[in-house]
This record gives structure tokens, C-alpha cells and sequence, in this order.
């Protein structure tokens, strides 16, 4: 088995709690510091005041995060139109200079 598809125990902290969790080692840097990032979203949700229970604040967080990642995918879906339009129009304007050249 290869160093990429053996998983170890890793034990990460979020809020203040252990959690241990099974990892591929070639994941584990990526894991730790996804756990960092998460900690310090719930920790942030949690200074704001609101006094939520772990697993309401967890959810929160979650769906935060999820709101932002799909604002991110439907940017970047934007940018893609956005880049083929682009790529169209330049053909375009490329076939029109043709067709005109050709009439001079």
C-alpha cells in the first residue's frame, strides 16, 4: 500500500473538543488545516453572542460555509460565460474584419 492511500488516526481540535479522525497521510496537512479554519468560524460565530449549543453552532457554521462555497461555484460558473462570451465575440469581430477586408 503506498504512502497516498494508507490513512492513519489523526486526532484534530475544534472549539476546544478532540476529535479523532481517520485520514489518508497525503490528506493530512489538508485536514489539519480545515479543522483550523473550522474552529476559528464557529469560534467567530460564537463571539458574535449568540449562545447556541455545539451542535446548532456546528450546523450554523456548516451552513455559512455552504452558502459561501455555492456563492463561490456560481462565480466562477459566471466567469466561465462571462470568458466564452468573450472568446465569441472575438471570433466574431475577427470573422467580420475578414469578410470586410475581403470586400475592399
Amino acid at each position: 500500500m503506498s504512502d497516498q492511500t494508507r490513512s492513519t488516526e489523526l486526532t484534530v481540535r475544534i472549539l476546544d473538543r478532540d476529535y479523532q479522525v481517520l485520514c489518508p497521510e497525503n490528506e493530512r496537512e489538508s485536514l489539519l488545516e480545515s479543522a483550523e479554519y473550522l474552529s476559528a468560524r464557529m469560534a467567530g460565530l460564537k463571539k458574535k453572542g449568540q449562545s447556541l449549543g455545539s451542535e446548532r453552532l456546528a450546523v450554523m457554521t456548516a451552513l455559512n460555509m455552504a452558502r459561501e462555497l455555492l456563492e463561490q461555484q456560481n462565480r466562477s460558473k459566471r466567469r466561465k460565460v462571462d470568458d466564452e462570451a468573450g472568446d465569441r465575440l472575438k471570433q466574431l469581430q475577427l470573422q467580420i474584419e475578414s469578410v470586410l477586408e475581403a470586400n475592399r
